[in-house]
């Protein structure tokens, strides 16, 4: 995955960074995305360099946090719901790499997990993906990617347990 080897980087260069008196903490490194391709142009000038942050914060908001977009994955059934707990991983591993804003988990949290409607779609057309969504969540607050407040954290909890107890059920069906 990109965020696995652009983090490795990053950290890596953040490692030979000196430490800031201020915080204790090596100063951070800026990530910038290239994007390499989208555009009509060969005018190299017009070739947009970007943050990772603002590259991430429009991804999550065009796509992953769009209801439109999430109403469309829930269509597709098993399909649509693997993608939705893929996008939430990689939300997990750009966490670890650049700064992902807070709102985007919470909001994450409210249209995925915390939202009975949605996540009884999700469990219905694939639980494993449906555990993964909220599992992911709690990997963020526990890694203090995401500042979650305790009664959301303990919610979330309770739909872990149940997730992997219907995901059990569904392994037994098979046995």
């Amino acid at each position: 995955e990109y965020y696995a080897n652009t983090g490795a980087l990053k950290k890596a260069a953040e490692n030979r960074k000196e430490v800031d008196s201020s915080t204790g903490k090596a100063k951070k490194v800026a990530v910038s995305v290239i994007e390499a391709f989208g555009g009509a142009s060969d005018d190299s000038s017009k070739i947009s360099v970007r943050d990772v942050e603002d590259v991430l914060r429009m991804e999550y908001r065009s796509k992953f946090l769009n209801p439109k977009w999430r109403d469309a994955m829930l269509e597709q059934g098993s399909g649509g719901a693997y993608e939705v707990s893929q996008r939430m991983t990689a939300m997990v591993g750009w966490a670890a790499t650049a700064d992902v804003d807070n709102f985007v988990f919470d909001q994450a949290a409210e249209r995925y997990a915390l939202d009975e409607d949605v996540a009884n779609k999700l469990k219905k057309s694939n639980p494993e993906a449906f555990k993964n969504v909220v599992r992911r969540l709690l990997e963020a607050s526990g890694r203090g990617m995401w500042d979650a407040d305790e009664e959301t954290i303990e919610k979330l909890k309770c739909l872990y347990a149940d997730a992997d107890d219907l995901v059990e059920q569904v392994a037994s069906s098979f046995g």
